[in-house]
């Protein structure tokens, strides 16, 4: 087990068994805009990278997991950073029966990115279930964020560019409607490696594409904004 120290100096514990702190989680973190006092839940919080990312002292954060050993490391880190998270272990397929119709106000998803069988599977068990939708495709997860969401509330999403319609899709179906999108590209010169999407449930279209995140200048330095959120 390593601890990582994360950007806002919260301390995250790791182990080789489950899906590591990634730059996606990261970006997301900084993209996601959840209001003052906000209830919000981390769906699919693994080992809490990205909940203890976010955290503020003014939000009610929850996560939620299907492992039952990455949970348990997320709790570990709660307590070691001595901050109140709720957390609980449990599929998000059967979110009717954990959490209360439309009871946050943000939600926060690093979803899997590839679709099972696409060969891009990690080799432990615990991360290609993190990295594949065996264990819930984009379309279960888009039930899930909408039936915690109440009517106004928002979610923010990191995700490959390549299943861009296939994101889209699947949140508008559930009347969660694209509000906000970002492109992530490691430099001017690359395509996108990631894309962020905020949505609001209920609301009108008015779909605003944000300036590209650049990760690193045509010369390989990193940009101001990506040594901003990580604090370099």
């Amino acid at each position: 087990m390593t601890t990582e120290v994360l950007q806002n100096g919260m301390k995250l514990l790791q182990s080789g068994e489950f899906q590591k702190l990634g730059q996606d989680s990261v970006l997301l973190a900084d993209f996601a805009a959840p209001r003052r006092f906000a209830r919000v839940l981390d769906l699919g919080c693994g080992t809490g990278a990205l909940a203890l990312s976010l955290y503020r002292p003014d939000l009610k954060l929850t996560g939620l997991d299907i492992q039952a050993g990455a949970v348990e490391l997320f709790r570990q880190a709660i307590a070691l950073n001595e901050v109140e998270i709720s957390t609980q272990v449990g599929d998000l397929r059967q979110i009717r029966s954990i959490f209360r119709h439309g009871s946050f106000d943000y939600a926060v998803c690093n979803p899997p990115y590839f679709a099972a069988g696409s060969g891009k599977a990690a080799s432990a068990e615990a991360r290609a279930a993190a990295r594949t939708d065996t264990g819930a495709t984009i379309e279960e997860v888009a039930v899930a964020l909408s039936f915690v969401l109440h009517d106004g509330g928002k979610c923010a999403l990191v995700f490959r560019p390549e299943r861009l319609w296939e994101l889209l899709n699947a949140m508008q179906r559930v009347r969660l409607t694209p509000k906000r999108m970002r492109f992530v590209h490691q430099n001017p010169l690359k395509r996108p490696s990631a894309v962020l999407l905020e949505c609001r449930k209920g609301s009108a279209d008015g779909l605003t594409v944000e300036p590209p995140f650049l990760c690193c200048q045509e010369d390989g330095a990193f940009t101001e904004e990506y040594k901003r959120i990580y604090k370099l």
